[in-house]
């Protein structure tokens, strides 16, 4: 064991038998995400390398400090990616903070979430103990998977120290059509192209300069992205020039975002068949109707969460106006009694001094 991961363990156990708080922090990218942590500082920082990679097993394996981009760097030089695009934040996102967040970019609709692509971790749990759960190949395993577990957790059971990722190659091909039409259309036109077999890949339906357009991505073999060029209609736009929209869309800086003002930014997270909702104002939609971002006043929040509840879906409070402190109520969703039974269950068992990341998923967690 490197003097790194002891020095953290070493740390962790003083802090559970003292019964002091630790919040966690990678490269701080995410701050703003859920409610501030109580706690004394503990970094992973120092936990950095890529420990393992084989191309043709399309599995890596990252230690949880290491930088998101260097990781993608490498990917890249052999042709391969993470499929769910991770928002970067910033330039200091990290593996760890990557998977604690839970976190997917445009393409989560049609390729998964990155708890999708865990096959296995390392984490340090409440009690100081180094635990390893699953491992480098996809197989079915009996009761909670662990490691896929702590995707999303946002370090409230425990610190990851390592990680095994499932990779996939870059697609051969890519086009981006461009499309006017009001969002009901859109939504419609979504549904009925996710029931063909087509090389669909990501969606973004928002007033563009006053005018509603929805914007879809298409990734796959070049033959199937040429015919559906062919067939959908559209324009087609030029790769290189929309490339970087879609970054600025993974990372929530679109001009759409950047205008939010003095409002919060609300994440709704819907069934693809919810109709249009009666929101504050035009939302920007992705995931083919799945996630609907909101910019709405400080008071609208009980509002929002009553009509995505009535729809099906659960909202999350993702930005607060950074003038005002957010402390009444959770950022997420209350759960149901049987998943909040659940969830405590699984913070007492993980970190039973309940040291990790206070309050940052939920008030009294």
């Amino acid at each position: 064991m490197d003097s790194a991961l002891q020095l953290i363990i070493d740390q962790v156990r003083a802090a559970s038998a003292a019964g002091t708080a630790l919040r966690i922090r990678g490269g701080g990218s995410k701050d703003f995400y859920g409610e501030p942590p109580a706690g004394e500082l503990l970094e992973t920082a120092p936990l950095v390398g890529i420990t393992s990679y084989e191309p043709t097993e399309l599995v890596v394996t990252v230690r949880a400090g290491t930088p998101l981009a260097e990781l993608e760097a490498v990917l890249a030089e052999r042709g391969q990616c993470l499929p769910f695009e991770p928002p970067h934040f910033g330039p200091d996102t990290t593996v760890g903070g990557m998977v604690a967040a839970g976190l997917s970019g445009p393409a989560r609709a049609s390729v998964g979430s990155v708890r999708d692509y865990v096959l296995g971790l390392t984490m340090i749990n409440g009690r100081g103990e180094l635990l390893t759960f699953g491992g480098q190949v996809m197989k079915n395993v009996a009761g909670y998977d662990v490691s896929r577990l702590m995707a999303g957790a946002m370090g409230t059971l425990g610190l990851i120290t390592e990680v095994s990722l499932k990779v996939l190659p870059v697609a051969p091909a890519e086009a981006t059509l461009k499309f006017q039409m009001n969002q009901a259309q859109a939504l419609a036109q979504l549904n009925r192209w996710g029931g063909l077999p087509l090389p669909l890949n990501a969606s973004c339906w928002v007033e563009d300069a006053g005018l509603p357009t929805l914007y879809l991505r298409l990734r796959g073999a070049v033959a199937a992205v040429d015919a559906a060029c062919k067939t959908m209609g559209g324009e087609r736009q030029h790769n290189a020039a929309v490339a970087p929209d879609w970054t600025l869309c993974r990372d929530q800086q679109l001009p759409w975002f950047l205008a939010r003002g003095e409002r919060d930014l609300w994440r709704l997270s819907l069934p693809q068949t919810a109709p249009v909702l009666e929101l504050p104002e035009p939302p920007l939609v992705e995931w083919h109707g799945g996630l609907r971002w909101v910019r709405a006043a400080p008071d609208d929040g009980a509002r929002l969460r009553e009509i995505t509840a009535h729809a099906g879906g659960h909202a999350t409070l993702f930005i607060a106006d950074s003038a005002r402190q957010i402390r009444a109520e959770s950022r997420f969703d209350a759960l149901k009694p049987p998943l909040d039974r659940i969830h405590r269950q699984l913070k007492k068992e993980f970190d039973p001094a309940g040291i990790f990341n206070r309050g940052r998923l939920y008030l009294d967690f």
